[in-house]
């Protein structure tokens, strides 16, 4: 999904705001007759201009030229009835589902929400819970035995019992047998939102009373509430944890211990984090990692040790997590946000977690009052009389004759919502076991959340029709998807599949990629001139790294280390200046430390192999082949453009 997203940014267009504006249109160009119109080309041209990065799509023939080509290759999808796939038309379905969400909205609701999660995010809770699992959906006997099971753990607490030990013991959440219940340091929006609601409002040390969530039902007991610790920028260094079947169960601790002695030595973080740390995707920034808070990585001690640092500056010492050994540098702390600054992102929270049921009850209002809609009583009565006491237990049988059910049961603006339609709610709805008697009463209930749930639909339906800029966009999504979708059949499978016609165009343009000249070599390292001497020493009587390291480090000091590998010309590793011959290196100051390499091995320059440059030949290799696909598409659809109109759109737009 998120790749067609980025498809749809780069490719096609981007989503319209509510400030579209209708323009006078007429016929741009044709497609085999089919009209495309100057309002849209000039829409996404604008919405797009700021965002191209090539100015060569913003020169109005080119982006002519891509327009149509896109087009074309919209047109090649429905040729080949792609709009037909059952995935592609699920897919549409659920991008309109997303996109609808922004109109089910309502302001004050959402600010309310807002800002009692925002208060919440100044606290942090620590609480420990107990869990018995009974589903939404489960009958009224399973949901009776369920909270008579936690209502009597809850009698036992209260009597003086364990929480902890009554957690381990009886709670359904599986992690509960090691770690007691515990669920560590929250905040807001990190629980769902009834489980949230009862920690944040019981006081500590307290139980609470009794909830039910989506899971089941919980008591949690709240051990302690703290200020928000806010979130950190640290940098890291780290060594790996060994693998079982390495022989040297003790290289990552004894390694990171000796870079911890060389920064208490005054050697700087970032540069030793550069050349030893093994996290790949921070050493090149110095091990600088992206801020973070509690709770958001995957490492509680990892995370402990980052918030213990006071000050910017102040370096860790060796600790070891469930991944390596690490020495953490702290760069900045940040503490919460303000909420102007947290407020788009809060909005979203809201709209994704259980809070939105408020939101959802107040447009429910909204569209009563917006729709003129009418319950047709008589057709009523007859589906209320074939509801039986069995829908208590989930036991009442769908009418076998329900499809006679053809009449309306309630019009919305004269749109008819036939019996039927009522009778499948009604079984749906039997199993969130509702409560309400008599059956005659819990019907009458459970057609008012039938009212509500067809506004709902009926708006939905609507939305194209009374908000401009959701068509639109609509639009985009559709063609956007099938454009996808015939890519991934006629460019991206194939230049991953075609083997043979990826080996004839390596052929062709293999010269396009070369390696650098690459040594095989060994770099020590030391902060001091006259160890780096030693080492040069060392290295004419033919000593190794490690009787090297042996000879002139000590237990407490680390004079020299040296790094082993195949470098290519470039290397962010290799000494500057160093010349790339066999051999031993002079000695070469690069900042604070002096370097000596020694050189056992020169690869030349010279061309990869296919498998060696493959990731970036396969993506040479399909704009290759996309270039060829749209003149050929040319070629199988007729093209007329209007160029009387198109230079008025050029006036226009300049």
């Amino acid at each position: 999904m998120k790749l067609k997203q980025l498809l749809f940014g780069f490719l096609f267009f981007s989503a319209f705001t509510a400030n579209a504006q209708k323009n006078t249109k007429e016929v741009l160009f044709t497609i085999d007759d089919k009209p495309y119109y100057t309002d849209e080309f000039s829409r996404v041209y604008k919405k797009n201009l700021d965002l191209v990065k090539d100015e060569s799509q913003k020169d109005l023939n080119q982006y002519l030229e891509l327009f149509v080509g896109y087009k074309l290759k919209v047109n090649r999808a429905y040729k080949l009835g792609l709009q037909n796939n059952s995935t592609y038309q699920n897919e549409l379905k659920s991008y309109r589902s997303q996109l609808a969400k922004n109109y089910f909205n309502d302001t004050k609701i959402t600010q309310e929400l807002i800002e009692e999660g925002y208060n919440r995010l100044q606290k942090e809770v620590k609480a420990a819970h107990i869990l018995i699992l009974v589903d939404e959906s489960a009958s009224p006997e399973d949901t009776l035995k369920a909270y008579k099971k936690i209502q009597d753990i809850k009698l036992r607490v209260d009597k003086g019992e364990s929480f902890e030990e009554l957690a381990s013991q009886l709670s359904e959440d599986p992690s509960a047998k090691e770690n007691k219940g515990d669920l560590g340091y929250f905040s807001a929006f990190r629980m769902v939102y009834p489980f949230e609601n009862v920690a944040f409002t019981t006081p500590r040390g307290q139980v609470s009373k009794i909830i039910r969530t989506r899971f089941g039902y919980h008591i949690l007991k709240v051990n302690d509430i703290r200020p928000n610790r806010g979130e950190v920028t640290v940098a890291h260094i780290m060594t790996l944890n060994p693998k079982p079947e390495d022989a040297d169960q003790e290289k990552a601790k004894n390694t990171i211990n000796d870079i911890y002695k060389k920064i208490n030595q005054g050697e700087k973080f970032e540069d030793l984090a550069k050349q030893f740390s093994e996290d790949k995707s921070s050493s090149g920034k110095g091990g600088v990692l992206n801020k973070f808070g509690s709770g958001q990585l995957s490492s509680e001690e990892f995370e402990n040790v980052a918030f213990s640092l006071k000050n910017s500056g102040d370096i860790s010492q060796p600790f070891q997590s469930k991944f390596g050994w690490h020495i953490v540098k702290l760069i900045e702390r940040h503490p919460v946000r303000t909420l102007d600054e947290m407020k788009p992102e809060l909005e979203t929270k809201v709209g994704r977690d259980e809070r939105s049921k408020k939101i959802t009850a107040s447009l429910n209002d909204k569209l009563r009052k917006k729709y003129k809609f009418k319950k047709e009583a008589k057709e009523y009565a007859a589906l209320a009389k074939l509801v039986t006491n069995d829908y208590y237990e989930n036991k009442w049988v769908y009418p076998t004759n329900a499809d006679t059910f053809t009449a309306a049961v309630l019009k919305i603006e004269n749109t008819p919502v036939s019996g039927k339609t009522f009778l499948e709610f009604l079984e749906k709805q039997q199993k969130s076991g509702i409560a309400v008697k008599p059956i005659g009463k819990a019907v009458e209930v459970l057609f008012e959340r039938f009212i509500d749930e067809q506004l709902s639909q009926y708006y939905d339906a609507n939305l194209e029709n009374e908000f401009p800029e959701f068509s639109f966009v609509m639009e985009e999504y559709r063609d956007g998807l099938l454009l996808f979708d015939l890519m991934e059949k006629e460019i991206w499978e194939r230049s991953k599949n075609d083997t043979i016609g990826l080996q004839k165009f390596y052929d062709e343009t293999k010269v396009n990629h070369l390696w650098k000249k690459r040594v095989e070599a060994t770099i020590y390292s030391s902060t001091k001139q006259d160890i780096i001497k030693k080492v040069q020493g060392l290295i004419k009587k033919k000593a190794s790294a490690q009787e090297i390291k042996d000879k002139l480090n000590t237990k407490d000091v680390i004079n020299v280390m040296s790094n082993s590998g195949t470098f290519e010309e470039g290397n962010q590793v290799l000494p500057k200046g160093i010349k790339l011959e066999t051999g031993t290196s002079d000695i070469v100051k690069d900042g604070e430390y002096y370097f000596i390499t020694v050189i056992d091995k020169v690869l030349p320059e010279g061309i990869k192999t296919l498998e060696e440059c493959k990731g970036k030949l396969t993506n040479e290799y399909q704009q290759y082949l996309e270039q060829n696909w749209v003149d050929n598409l040319k070629k199988e659809f007729n093209i007329k453009v209007n160029n009387d109109v198109f230079e008025k759109v050029k006036k226009e737009l300049k």
